[in-house]
């Protein structure tokens, strides 16, 4: 199994025709089914869990695969907050969701958010979001600095008058790595990185009334692999083999486990304490500031960016 793309892409593995396209493309078919889909069931009253749920089973009934763990993160909290098994939490009249999603095809990732703001007095705080990353999407020609790209994201926030999230940041990614190590940040920096021809981008705009900056939460519900190593707990040792097998590559939720060993909270905690997994903490505005989130993936092309998470 090949889980790298060449970043410099081919004219012939960029032709529509390419198992490389056709796959990325079907995964962006199917994120955006799922996510008109799942918008509507954001409503008072209903469970994050069973959003959630519905998102990762309806990716699966559409063919895709579950890239990660279905992000729903509210008001302050913007990102990393996925439901715990059978969670009670419901959303509020007035909350600020941030629904984001991700689906694979072969390893090959479709990435993308929305803000679904149900208290109807943040319009502004989720347009600010979405001009900034459709004015990059527009913007791009490759090869093109990241700098550049996050000068245009933080001018179009701040024209809303709100800020741009300086530490959060989308990303480039590769077959089965939803991190490639070149991230695209959302304010302006000096930067010798670029993005070009054959990359596949994920643009995500956060913007706050807060502080502009997100701190860690004490909380970790997201998980991801990193290296297999001897540990003691009967427990830990069963549910790290379940994960050497499931999810070798792609992060994965901590109630996926939940079926498996009813102590996986504890084998969850100890794997991370051995060093076999990393635990994403969730991410809060410094201030308690309200955030929104936009995001698509692009694929670069000669003739500039292609989203692949749009109908």
């Amino acid at each position: 199994m090949d889980k790298n793309i060449n970043n410099n892409a081919d004219e012939d593995s960029l032709n529509e025709e390419s198992e490389m396209v056709k796959k990325l493309m079907k995964a962006g078919e199917i994120h955006a089914e799922v996510i008109e889909e799942a918008e509507k069931l954001i409503k008072p009253g209903a469970k994050l869990y069973d959003v959630a749920e519905y998102v990762e089973n309806r990716t699966r009934e559409l063919g895709g695969e579950v890239a990660f763990p279905c992000n729903i993160s509210i008001n302050d909290i913007a990102a990393h907050y996925t439901p715990v098994y059978k969670d009670e939490k419901t959303f509020s009249e007035n909350d600020v969701v941030k629904l984001d999603i991700g689906v694979h095809v072969d390893g090959y990732i479709a990435d993308g958010a929305r803000t679904i703001d149900l208290s109807c007095s943040y319009n502004d705080l989720k347009k600010a979001s979405e001009d900034a990353l459709y004015t990059v999407i527009k913007e791009i020609v490759p090869p093109m600095n990241i700098g550049d790209m996050g000068a245009i994201i933080q001018e179009v926030i701040e024209s809303y008058g709100y800020k741009p999230v300086s530490n959060l940041s989308g990303h480039v990614m590769e077959q089965y790595v939803l991190h490639s190590g070149i991230s695209i940040p959302n304010v302006k920096e000096k930067s010798k990185d670029y993005i070009d021809v054959g990359d596949i981008v994920a643009i995500e705009p956060f913007a706050t009334d807060g502080y502009g900056e997100v701190m860690d939460g004490n909380e970790k519900y997201i998980f991801k692999y990193i290296k297999s190593r001897p540990v003691r707990l009967p427990s830990a040792r069963k549910i790290l083999k379940i994960i050497e097998k499931k999810y070798p590559y792609l992060p994965f939720a901590g109630r996926w486990l939940a079926t498996e060993d009813s102590k996986y909270k504890i084998a969850l905690r100890t794997l991370m304490s051995s060093g076999c997994l990393y635990g994403y903490s969730t991410l809060i505005e410094k201030n308690h500031g309200m955030v929104s989130q936009t995001e698509h993936t692009v694929l670069i092309t000669e003739n500039g960016a292609k989203i692949t998470t749009k109908r």
